[in-house]
């Protein structure tokens, strides 16, 4: 049985749906009924939540495999250290833990809180596949597309630092052959994507797709910072996301290689093809309506 933690969010969901193709025994972790509510038809779902920690032993009855995965929030440690607790407990076999990219270097921001994760889970006798990707396509909806609707612009203080983007179902089919263990037991996969852009290249490519001319406008970062927080971003978050930024304009962030595709046993998701599958979220609603 394999429980896939994150349900509801952008990388457990994915991971369900791949998870699901594999005809292996699963179950859904969501932290609510109304999460559950949501889940895809036909799928097993649990209710637990990693604060709550009378709450993890029933979802890991009967479980063998666990693809662990817990928001970007300043409580990442303590709640993904007590479901390694937990797995500890339940005798479960593999656990697949999706951390960040810089983990095993960057001792700031997301990057740091994840090594510590993966330090207490390399400590048990868990059976353990690691996953550290690289900035998602989806991201870039996340983070860019709403002032590219409003003002066909997006901000950064990146300059000419190059990203290698990849999409979170790439990640999930490799999470899902992860869970499996066997060849991937007791890996570090460094997972980046096959294609380093720019910003300012990454602006092109958007206007090419969308059909509307899209410009990446770079400022100083204690604006970007102050704008930030403008839109009711909370600090931690407004300066780990700084402090992640400056990794990537260390040159850290454009790497390419053949893992990915290796893993995969097909090519990646371009971003090409990224853009092209959801061109209509950068247009206006009225040019979407028309196009």
């Amino acid at each position: 049985m394999i429980l896939v933690t994150g349900a509801s969010g952008t990388m457990g969901k994915a991971v369900l749906k791949e998870v699901a193709k594999t005809g292996e025994q699963h179950r859904a972790m969501y932290r609510s009924a109304t999460e559950a509510a949501k889940a895809p038809a036909g799928a097993s779902t649990v209710i637990a939540d990693f604060s709550k920690k009378d709450t993890l032993p029933p979802a890991l009855e009967g479980v063998t495999s666990v693809y662990l995965v817990c928001s970007p929030i300043p409580q990442l440690i303590e709640l993904e250290w007590n479901m390694i607790d937990a797995c500890v407990a339940a005798g479960v076999k593999h656990i697949v833990l999706n951390s960040a990219m810089g983990a095993r270097e960057y001792m700031k921001s997301f990057p740091s809180w994840h090594r510590r994760v993966e330090d207490k889970l390399k400590s048990t006798r868990i059976s353990f596949t690691i996953l550290r990707p690289n900035s998602f396509h989806q991201n870039i909806l996340t983070y860019f597309a709403p002032s590219i609707r409003s003002q066909g612009a997006f901000y950064g203080s990146m300059g000419s630092a190059a990203v290698s983007f990849l999409d979170v179902r790439d990640i999930a089919a490799v999470a899902a052959k992860a869970l499996a263990g066997g060849e991937h037991s007791g890996k570090t996969h460094e997972l980046n994507g096959p294609e380093a852009l720019t910003y300012g290249e990454l602006a092109t490519k958007i206007s090419k797709h969308s059909g509307r001319p899209v410009q990446y406008v770079d400022i100083p970062a204690d604006a970007q910072r102050k704008a930030m927080l403008e839109q009711d971003m909370p600090e931690w978050q407004a300066d780990a996301l700084l402090d992640l930024q400056a990794y990537y304009t260390g040159g850290k962030g454009g790497k390419v290689d053949g893992l990915l595709e290796e893993l995969l046993g097909r090519p990646p998701i371009t971003m090409d093809q990224f853009l092209a599958e959801f061109s209509s979220e950068f247009r206006r609603q009225a040019e979407a309506a028309t196009a």
